[in-house]
């Protein structure tokens, strides 16, 4: 392997005080759409078995003020993919860590590959998840970066094992379309076993609607890297395609799989996904409509969430932005987003772990405004 093993064990800090956030951004980024703020709705202001604080309309109550915000860990760099496994966390870092915070612990160690993870702009080592025995397999699956014997940045999907030490194992998919910016990169185990993945249109927007491309696309395989026979396109991986750079993935309870895309100009998604369907970019976008393409179940208009990572908190959607700085719900009765919470900056990941919501700040991505402590992953719990 070509990269240097690292461990590092330093202590994390524990309290539970909340900041104020910054926001900072650029235009036609990984959203990074637009220089204007969100417009959402403000009230005053996936998910296990918990409590159902849910009912629609009790979370439009909610502000920053009605959270207890608890840092479980700080001086993350950079931070993707947020898991959670028994009492532990692991976080993929988009220079090529994975960081795992048990209790007051922190170990980082760097992701041994067989190609240099390629961290520039908005590539590195993107999507993480474990496998469902990973306390007996160690197993886990990444999607990361590199630069191929062409010299373009390309993606690839890939089986790694800790075994005193995180190392890719095998190469499940390969030479996914990569650039600096719209690379994807979400990760998800789907109620159905399968693994979803999310890719951008590696900013070469025709590519999206090009069904035998692996760009812009969100992509159904087995955990062998195999195209399952049912999926909707035979003999491809591809499951729905024409999406601009989607990177989040969630199921609700009834097995209705939803994505956050990134839109050009504003103009951000979110999308219910059904297999086989072409989701319009860049052929239209906004309320714009065509034949055979699907239009998002709601979209910002001309303000901006830039959405990452989305959770189900019972079957209610949670959703996190970048720009816009906040975590937002989808009120499904309403049809709109409202923000929840906010004052920590850049948002990108989101987890549901029994009544509390674990989510990472991204501010020091290269477009946020760091305090030097950054970035952190915080434990939000309602008040009682």
């Amino acid at each position: 392997m070509k990269k240097r093993f690292i461990v590092l064990v330093i202590s994390a800090v524990i309290f539970s005080s909340c900041q104020a956030g910054e926001n900072n951004d650029q235009t036609n980024s990984e959203s990074d759409n637009n220089e204007q703020l969100p417009h959402v709705e403000e009230s005053n202001n996936d998910g296990g078995n918990q409590e159902d604080h849910t009912e629609d309309g009790q979370l439009n109550g909610k502000t920053s003020e009605d959270w207890e915000v608890e840092t479980v860990a700080n001086n993350l760099d950079v931070p993707w993919s947020v898991m959670v496994q028994e009492d532990a966390f692991y976080m993929s870092e988009r220079n090529g860590s994975i960081v795992v915070v048990n209790g007051s612990e922190m170990e980082r160690q760097e992701l041994m590959t067989s190609d240099p993870i390629a961290h520039e702009g908005e590539a590195g080592l993107l999507g993480f998840v474990l496998a469902d025995d990973y306390e007996d397999s160690r197993e886990g699956i990444a999607y990361y970066t590199f630069v191929n014997e062409q010299g373009n940045l390309m993606n690839r999907v890939v089986k790694i094992e800790n075994d005193d030490g995180w190392e890719e194992t095998e190469i499940l998919l390969d030479e996914i379309p990569g650039d600096r910016i719209h690379n994807g990169g979400r990760l998800a185990i789907g109620p159905d076993n399968m693994l979803y993945v999310t890719t951008g249109d590696a900013n070469i927007p025709e590519d999206s609607q090009d069904e035998t491309n692996l760009a812009g696309s969100i992509l159904r395989m087995t955990h062998k890297g195999e195209v399952p026979e049912d999926n909707p396109l035979e003999g491809s991986y591809v499951y729905s395609y024409g999406h601009r750079n989607p990177q989040g993935l969630a199921w609700n309870s009834e097995g209705n799989l939803y994505s956050s895309e990134h839109g050009p100009a504003a103009q951000d998604e979110l999308n219910l996904i059904e297999p086989g369907k072409n989701y319009g970019w860049p052929v239209i976008e906004g309320d714009e409509s065509a034949d055979d393409m699907e239009e998002p179940i709601i979209h910002s208009g001309e303000d901006t969430w830039a959405p990452s990572g989305i959770a189900f908190w019972t079957d209610h959607l949670l959703m996190t932005g970048l720009r816009g700085e906040s975590l937002y719900y989808y009120h499904e009765e309403e049809n709109n987003i409202v923000q929840i919470f906010e004052g920590k900056g850049r948002l990108r990941d989101v987890k549901v772990e029994g009544n509390s919501i674990y989510i990472i700040t991204n501010n020091t991505d290269g477009r946020g405004s760091p305090d030097e402590d950054d970035d952190k992953l915080l434990k939000l719990t309602l008040n009682d």
